[in-house]
């Protein structure tokens, strides 16, 4: 027998965004995926790629079993919620591809000239463990990501997405939740900093 397909929505810590959760899983555990344009998609995901059909979509976020909206200004949540809670419902009900295939990773942008590259270190399984134990459940639960990025001279660096991305929160999460965890754990680590994605 075939399970209704149910969708819900979910306010997030940022006004911008809105996270819609499915009943079922709709990528691989621990796989997530981000666009920020319809050309961006096309090709890897039929369901953002129509998502971007909506004037008002300016991001689209997915990961385990929700899709997160980032929007502009133009509308208010109030009139649109209902409208993608609906077609993202009828998507999955009917089947249809959500993710054909994960784009490759983008590469990190720097302002120098040269590519950064970041040298593991012997804290990384102790941070990334940390990360995946404590933060990654309630960044998800927000509709967002977070992805260890470096450990070095004490400082660890993140790189925030989904509704984390430009939260006005996500500063305050970064400094007072994740940092007193990871410093609370591993007095080596002085601070940690986000970089954009």
């Amino acid at each position: 027998m075939q399970v209704p397909v149910t969708v819900y929505a979910e306010m997030t810590p940022n006004p911008s965004t809105m996270k819609f959760v499915a009943n079922k899983y709709l990528l691989v555990s621990g796989e997530s995926v981000e666009f920020t344009s319809g050309a961006e998609a096309k090709g890897f995901s039929p369901l953002a790629e129509q998502l971007f059909q909506f004037p008002f979509v300016k991001g689209v976020f997915m990961a385990a079993n929700f899709v997160t909206i980032t929007k502009n200004d133009s509308l208010s949540w109030d009139y649109i919620t209902m409208e993608l809670r609906e077609f993202i419902k009828g998507w999955i009900a009917d089947g249809k591809d959500v993710l054909v295939m994960m784009p490759a990773p983008k590469p990190v942008e720097t302002t120098n000239e040269e590519q950064k590259t970041y040298a593991p270190s012997e804290y990384d399984d102790a941070i990334v463990s940390l990360l995946e134990e404590y933060v990654k459940p309630a960044v998800e639960n927000d509709g967002g990501a977070i992805e260890f990025r470096s450990y070095e001279d004490g400082v660890v660096t993140v790189l925030l997405r989904g509704s984390c991305s430009g939260c006005p929160s996500s500063t305050a999460t970064l400094k007072f939740g994740i940092e007193n965890l990871l410093k609370s754990h591993l007095p080596e680590v002085k601070e940690v900093i986000a970089e954009n994605g």
